[in-house]
């Protein structure tokens, strides 16, 4: 599973990687079995969430079909949560904005949004964010929105995948996709070589606790 969401493999890719170590299982069997177990151990054991939360919204295409695909960051850009719906209205936005105060502990100190009409509308009906401080950006601009970035990874991957097909397949894939891959990718270009192989290795150690493997274990 960590080379399936940090790297731009696909479950074929991973099933005959597998096979060649000796594990014969279907593609299908790691698809459904331990991605969101993984991830939600990744999300349990990080840290406080910033209190200023970057909201997103994004088109994809699902068969032909255009999706929104709703995102929640914080200002270091850990991703909050993600929603694919069909709508950007209030109660679509109202929906999200549960979702998200349903996995954070703690509302936020300000939220940071584009100009969708649908986000102060459904903020003002919700008693945790309604007196929230509610900052607009101009989505053209792309100033000061984490969301905006935390986009790319999901663009790349769908090239991968030639496009996201069912919709409860994509909202459990993509839930999955963020958490593992940020707990990977370190921010590279900022930290020494010697500190960034230190931060790895922490990070593969805290893997292998996550997924109940020991050091010499071969893992998926």
């Amino acid at each position: 599973m960590r080379w399936y969401f940090r790297f731009q493999l696909s479950l074929g890719d991973i099933e005959e990687l597998l096979f060649e170590r000796g594990v014969v299982v279907s593609y299908e069997t790691i698809r459904r079995k331990f991605g969101a177990g993984f991830a939600h151990r990744v999300k349990a054991s990080r840290r406080k969430p910033g209190a200023t939360w970057h909201l997103d919204e994004v088109f994809v295409t699902l068969r032909g079909e255009p999706w929104l695909l709703w995102r929640a960051v914080d200002q270091h850009g850990v991703e909050l949560d993600i929603l694919l719906q069909k709508r950007r209205d209030k109660t679509a936005a109202k929906r999200f904005f549960k979702r998200v105060l349903a996995s954070c502990a703690e509302a936020p100190c300000k939220i940071v949004t584009d100009h969708l009409r649908s986000y102060p509308a459904a903020k003002a009906e919700i008693a945790e964010l309604a007196h929230v401080k509610h900052v607009f950006v101009k989505a053209s601009a792309r100033v000061n929105n984490r969301a905006e970035n935390s986009h790319q990874p999901t663009r790349e991957r769908e090239r991968r995948m030639r496009g996201f097909r069912v919709p409860q397949r994509t909202q459990a894939f993509l839930s999955s996709f963020g958490p593992i891959r940020q707990h990977f990718a370190l921010k590279r270009h900022l930290l020494r070589a010697s500190l960034y192989r230190n931060q790895l290795a922490a990070r593969f150690v805290a893997w292998r606790h996550f997924t109940e493997l020991t050091q010499g274990s071969s893992a998926f």
